[in-house]
């Protein structure tokens, strides 16, 4: 079991000098993945990664309630955090600046490697489609989540959701197809 299991373990018991053990242990790992994230954001975004990664890590060591089974799951949820903090400001701002108002873009693979940058509209889009996705297949969008908003290669992603390799590639390819097809109808009445 490692040191950061432990702790989580630890927090989990109710331990509350076992939280200020932890960020210094995972700290530098968040700092990345929060960064990968924002490198995928538009120039002059206001979200900083150090930013993302303190109001990822209050709301996860904040809620008494969740119990961590490892590492892995702990990292899971931290990505899963930022992905709702970075919607969240996403929305913040559309609804700010254009009244809400989404488009629908077609899902480009580049997303998958980190290799484009996701617009807030975009980003609204994906989130709105990956929650529409989650209820037919929940697998499929929690391998989606964890490469596109945990950075994570499908190998890690399949390991921490507790599927084959060849399962997740598998579940990827079905969910970059559902994906495509959702956000590229124009058509609200459709339901894929």
């Amino acid at each position: 079991m490692s040191d950061v299991t432990r702790i989580l373990n630890a927090i989990e018991q109710g331990d509350a000098g076992a939280t200020d053990k932890l960020l210094p242990l995972i700290y530098d790992e968040l700092r990345v993945l929060a960064a990968q994230k924002l490198s995928r954001e538009p120039p002059g975004y206001t979200l900083q990664a150090t930013e993302l990664v303190h109001e990822a890590y209050l709301r996860l060591v904040g809620n008494e309630a969740q119990g961590w089974n490892s590492r892995g799951h702990f990292f899971a949820a931290a990505a899963e955090a930022m992905r709702r903090i970075l919607v969240e400001n996403a929305r913040r701002k559309g609804s700010l600046k254009r009244g809400a108002d989404k488009r629908r873009v077609e899902l480009d693979e580049s997303i998958l490697v980190g290799e484009q940058t996701i617009c807030p509209d975009d980003l609204l889009a994906l989130n709105d489609a990956l929650d529409k996705l989650a209820a037919r297949d929940k697998t499929a969008a929690d391998l989606l989540k964890l490469r596109i908003f945990g950075g994570l290669t499908a190998k890690q992603a399949a390991e921490m959701v507790g599927v084959s390799l060849s399962k997740a590639y598998e579940d990827l390819e079905y969910a970059c197809a559902w994906l495509r097809l959702e956000m590229g109808n124009d058509d609200p009445s459709h339901s894929a």
